[in-house]
């Protein structure tokens, strides 16, 4: 097996957006309570439970790899992976910035994570040839 197959890459970055979902969240309970109105604060937790839900997400894509190997639990994973960026990381820089503008790019990130789960939910359906 090579170091980049699918299922070792989603592996190590769910694992990783886990670790930094973790330390996120802890930074937000911690360093940024005091700093931003409730409503940042908020949008700040929504980024971090989306980006641990799919750090998860990312465990079971890995895990689908191996078991349903083909294009479908491969998209997901990296539909998964842009969205993650997308949507959490919008919901950051707007909740830290304050900037409206920024909350354009969550959509797009939400439709890339909703991909994501329709590929994943087709993974076992595939046909022999796909």
């Amino acid at each position: 097996m090579r170091d980049t197959d699918p299922h070792r890459l989603f592996f190590s970055i769910g694992c990783a957006l886990g670790f930094s979902g973790v330390a996120l969240g802890a930074f937000g309970a911690h360093a940024l309570k005091a700093r931003l109105a409730p409503e940042m604060l908020a949008t700040f937790e929504v980024g971090v439970r989306y980006q641990l839900t799919h750090a998860l997400a990312l465990l079971a894509v890995a895990w689908a790899c191996t078991r349903w190997p083909g294009w479908r639990a491969h998209a997901s994973g990296w539909l998964f992976v842009v969205g993650t960026l997308l949507f959490s990381g919008s919901l950051y820089a707007l909740s830290l910035t304050g900037v409206r503008g920024l909350g354009i790019v969550t959509p797009v990130g939400g439709v890339a994570l909703l991909a994501g789960w329709l590929c994943l939910l087709s993974a076992p359906w595939r046909r022999a040839t796909d």
